[in-house]
């Protein structure tokens, strides 16, 4: 079948005002728990955009590690090219994707870096080769080939053994602060449920509408 030719007919109830909560964190946790219960493939998964120091887009997948009243919190290399580019432009976009479901929520805001506490608590949750892997890794940086990474890794295991890893300086959290986060229902005849939910920031209260598909 040809890209021109594959389609999925969406088959779904629907989304209704009615069903969407105030809040719109509430409304993602609502959708995430779905999408979690349904068996969806990393359904914390996001795809984030940034913009670099030229105006240019620059998007990747990244996995949101929390998601509360401040937004939508991710962890990475700050010497990432990611990273340098919300340090010029400190504003992203993200996209959950529940195709399974169909479903998608878009968000949009400004990016600021979390506190190092909180960067320490994660990174300590973290399985003991990821922590390792961290240090390894000069992420974004070119490279020879694979045996520079391996090298490194050998490297860093023997340095930590037998004690525990501390967060790299350059690894840490960012949190993309929200003021706009759409919320997409797939319907039959590309007729899609669409709601957004724009922040007032004066009144720091969320305003909902409907948009065409």
């Amino acid at each position: 079948m040809s890209l021109r030719d594959r389609r999925v007919q969406y088959e779904t109830a629907g989304l209704d005002r009615g069903d969407l909560d105030t809040d719109p964190i509430v409304q993602w946790h609502a959708w995430y728990d779905q999408a979690a219960s349904a068996g969806v493939a990393e359904p914390n998964a996001m795809s984030v955009a940034t913009v670099d120091q030229h105006s240019a887009p620059d998007s990747r997948v990244v996995l949101a590690r929390a998601v509360d009243a401040r937004g939508f919190v991710f962890y990475t290399n700050y010497d990432s090219v990611k990273s340098r580019q919300l340090l010029v432009n400190p504003v992203a976009s993200a996209v959950f994707a529940w195709l399974d479901l169909h479903r998608q929520v878009r968000v949009r805001g400004t990016v600021q870096r979390i506190s190092d506490h909180e960067s320490d608590e994660y990174f300590a949750s973290r399985p003991r080769e990821s922590q390792i892997g961290a240090w390894a890794s000069p992420q974004s940086q070119p490279i020879a080939d694979r045996t520079i990474i391996e090298t490194r890794l050998a490297e860093f295991r023997a340095k930590f053994d037998n004690q525990d890893v501390p967060r790299p300086a350059n690894w840490g959290g960012w949190c993309l602060a929200p003021d706009s986060i759409e919320f997409w229902q797939g319907r039959p005849s590309r007729l899609h449920d669409r709601f957004v939910y724009d922040l007032d920031t004066t009144t720091k209260k969320w305003k909902i509408q409907r948009l065409a598909p």
